[in-house]
């Protein structure tokens, strides 16, 4: 019962780590910072109402030109879409 369990716990762990975006390699030294990121989308039409900064990406929750719901990861170094739902 033990081993199951530990099997467990660690494919949740596994599953966790994959969930989380891989947007860039280069160093945070070369993002672009969050203040120029988020004045880049907002130029580009997009209504922030949640950012975050999982893993290697910039991620906007909020409304895009049309006004429909987003949710997007950016790439912090040039601020282009890698994954958008």
């Amino acid at each position: 019962m033990k081993q199951l369990i530990m099997v467990l716990a660690l494919l949740g762990a596994a599953t966790t780590v994959q969930a989380k975006k891989n947007c860039t390699t280069e160093p945070t030294s070369k993002w672009m910072s969050e203040e120029d990121f988020k004045k880049k989308v907002e130029a580009e039409g997009y209504k922030i109402s949640k950012f975050k900064q999982p893993g290697t990406c910039y991620e906007i929750y909020g409304t895009n030109k049309d006004g429909k719901k987003v949710e997007i990861y950016f790439n912090p170094v040039d601020g282009s879409i890698v994954k958008e739902k």
